[in-house]
């Protein structure tokens, strides 16, 4: 009877990894993943399920009166209401726009045109904007959904496509909006947030400068620059032992790590990192979160973790020098923790369904 429980654990085990593997493949080395069009199917049947999808909603509102308590989250933000948040529903948009760029023939290219099409309208992108400029509404997602909202515009302008060129010149007056309350932002942020969810300082300034260097836009650069040295530059031996909390999605060393290697030269970097991250801090970080119960809105949010370590130590292995031991354990790692979660991305519950393919997608995409 062991011998055969061990058998059907075997056999689940391979066809897991046989799974996984059918959704992307990698270089000789590990230094380069490659997304298949297999992989991009599955992963854009998610969002299409619940881009519409106004209930249930976590919508973190803010209310000033009865009739503004009153308001449903389709009438707060009638482009981004599906999805179960803002910032979940903005980064479904963009994986979709990320695999309709590089699988412009997949099965779902009509239904991702047609579903974006119906949400991000003039109308509707003037709804969003109104709510972020009232007075108790500018720091709304503050920067989590902010991030994720100049991803997908990023994503779009590099996008020559009719439909892509519409919805970027449709959806630029929000971010312009997003960019200006990120500007007045920054001065007064005397500290990072550290922690392993939303708030990440590092995680949002990471995506904004990305943003800001692939538009040009040069002041906004500076600023994030700046910050990010005022906050970081100074930081050693990160407490990476403590990782994870029970509900990261985010490893805040990694993440921290990721932001300034956009920031300093290589030789710099790595002297940083050098002291940021110990070799056994960073062993420590390449251990599997344990994830107990999927169907737990907030613990699977380590399955997510997974997923953000393995872009951040993808990253991290290709700015280290030739020769350094790291790299290789970063690019075993990284493989390892996305193979360790790419089966339940589907998992027939929406605490990880209305999100986690993004950040596959994102792991699998990302440099």
């Amino acid at each position: 009877m062991k011998s055969f429980f061990t058998f059907i654990l075997l056999f689940t085990s391979s066809a897991l990894f046989s799974q996984t593997h059918a959704f992307y493949t990698t270089n000789k080395d590990s230094s380069q993943f490659n997304l298949t069009l297999e992989g991009a199917s599955h992963f854009a049947s998610l969002p299409l399920k619940c881009l519409q999808q106004e209930y249930p909603n976590k919508t973190s509102h803010l209310s000033v009166n009865d009739s503004d308590h009153l308001r449903t989250p389709k009438q707060m933000h009638p482009a981004f209401y599906g999805c179960f948040d803002w910032h979940s529903c903005v980064h479904g948009h963009w994986m979709l726009v990320s695999l309709l760029k590089k699988f412009p023939q997949m099965p779902e290219a009509a239904a991702i045109r047609a579903a974006i099409s119906t949400n991000i309208t003039p109308e509707n992108i003037k709804g969003e904007i109104d709510y972020f400029i009232s007075p108790l509404s500018r720091n709304y997602e503050r920067t989590y959904g902010w991030a994720w909202l100049l991803k997908l515009q990023q994503e779009l302008i590099g996008f020559n496509d009719p439909d892509a060129i519409r919805w970027r010149n449709t959806l630029q007056p929000l971010c312009d909006t997003v960019i200006k309350l990120w500007m007045d932002y920054l001065p007064k942020q005397t500290y990072p947030n550290r922690t392993g969810v939303h708030p990440n300082t590092a995680f949002g300034l990471v995506f904004a400068l990305d943003y800001a260097k692939a538009t040009r836009n040069a002041a906004f650069e500076a600023a994030i620059v700046k910050s990010a040295k005022q906050l970081y530059l100074k930081d050693k031996n990160a407490p990476s032992r403590w990782e994870p909390d029970g509900t990261d999605f985010l490893s805040p060393s990694l993440e921290e790590a990721d932001l300034m290697r956009r920031v300093l030269d290589k030789a710099a970097f790595v002297q940083w990192f050098n002291a940021f991250i110990p070799l056994a801090s960073l062993q420590h970080l390449t251990n599997l979160p344990v994830i107990s119960d999927r169907s737990d809105y907030q613990i699977v949010h380590l399955d997510g973790l997974c997923f953000s370590r393995t872009w951040c130590m993808k990253g991290l292995a290709n700015c280290l020098p030739a020769g350094d031991k790291r790299t290789a354990l970063l690019r075993k790692s990284a493989i390892h923790h996305l193979n360790a979660s790419l089966p339940n991305v589907a998992s027939a519950n929406y605490g990880g369904e209305h999100w986690l393919a993004s950040f596959a997608v994102y792991a699998l995409v990302s440099e």
